[in-house]
């Protein structure tokens, strides 16, 4: 029952920070639907913001939809071949089905707890193939830092490609913020207190984990993290390190594909290109970053900044934020995380790693 509440708890404050995010940002959106419906002579209740994203979604090219949605399943295939070899250096050899799945399960968590869908996914994984938890959450750990790494990657492509955009882009946002806030520093002054909170709470920590050094807890958390440890450490012991490569690479290809193919499946969008759809996606997977369901809210946000960088209008930016919200984030994420809630039990039922 505790459980329950806790997870309730967690789900109702990750939600709310989504909700609010997107109220916001729909607030914003309306207001300039609003003022552009007043200076195109339309009355105000013939001018309803969500009633033009419906009907948006309705008239969406589906079959760009479908495309999508199998670039979506082709980077899973890849992100599971990658995650099973990262296992098998460690002796174990698991089930594929029981990766996919699991993969599809993680995402499916991320949708009621955001960040929890890793720890879903490496418990249920571990569960079903009988390895020790720890060791396969280190590898999920390392799949994430390789995702890091190559999210970089694509910052850096985005930014050299489309740098005189970005860049006057950004000197517009200095500028406004510079003359609103009267030229005061309030990010240096966050460095600074966050700086000091950090040096005083690890100096805190130093002085606590001399005191519990000696303890029984003190030693089972150091076993582990050295099964932890020992599961990063099998990205040195690949039989294939350029298969891992490309399975990288094409994870991260993928994920570029949904939102390139996406912006055709739009009359508003299909004109964009392949640069401008890079930074729109680098936008968009920043926006992914904040605690919310699936993003939502703070997706939203940053899909709309970035197609007004290229002449898309917010609210056009609004309806095409939805249509890939919920084709991919909602759509494949439900209906695979499902699919995966139903298959694995009985795939599992007499199956004995």
């Amino acid at each position: 029952m505790k459980k329950l509440l806790t997870s309730t708890l967690k789900f109702l404050v990750f939600f709310g920070i989504g909700s609010t995010i997107l109220y916001l940002v729909y607030r914003s959106q309306n207001a300039a639907y609003l003022e552009q419906c007043a200076i195109d002579g339309i009355p105000e209740a013939d001018c309803n913001l969500l009633l033009k994203v419906w009907t948006d979604i309705k008239n969406a090219n589906y079959f760009w939809i479908g495309m999508i949605l199998l670039a979506y399943t082709i980077s899973n295939i890849s992100r599971t071949e990658r995650w099973m070899m990262l296992i098998k250096p460690m002796g174990y050899q698991p089930r594929w089905l029981n990766g996919f799945g699991t993969v599809m399960l993680g995402y499916f968590a991320n949708l009621g707890l955001p960040r929890m869908g890793e720890v879903i996914r490496a418990g249920v994984f571990s569960k079903y193939e009988n390895i020790p938890p720890e060791k396969v959450m280190g590898t999920v750990v390392t799949d994430r830092i390789v995702d890091f790494i190559c999210f970089f990657i694509v910052i850096g492509c985005a930014f050299l490609l489309e740098f005189d955009t970005l860049y006057n882009f950004v000197a517009e946002q200095r500028n406004a913020a510079n003359a609103e806030a009267g030229g005061t520093s309030w990010i240096e002054i966050l460095l600074w207190v966050g700086g000091s909170l950090a040096l005083v709470c690890g100096l805190l920590l130093l002085v606590f984990f001399r005191k519990i050094k000696e303890t029984n807890i003190y030693k089972k958390v150091l076993n582990i993290l050295e099964g932890f440890a020992e599961g990063i450490q099998t990205i040195k012991n690949l039989d294939r390190p350029g298969l891992f490569v490309f399975h990288s690479v094409m994870i991260w290809i993928m994920y570029f594909l949904m939102l390139y193919l996406g912006t055709f499946s739009f009359a508003p969008t299909t004109e964009l290109g392949l640069s401008a759809s890079l930074v729109i996606f680098t936008a968009g997977s920043l926006g992914m970053i904040i605690p919310s369901p699936g993003g939502m809210g703070s997706y939203h946000a940053m899909i709309i900044a970035s197609c007004v960088l290229y002449g898309v209008s917010g609210n056009d930016g609004f309806s095409f934020a939805n249509i890939m919200f919920f084709s991919v984030t909602i759509g494949a994420n439900i209906l695979l995380g499902i699919l995966a809630l139903i298959i694995l039990p009985s795939y599992n039922k007499n199956y004995r790693p």
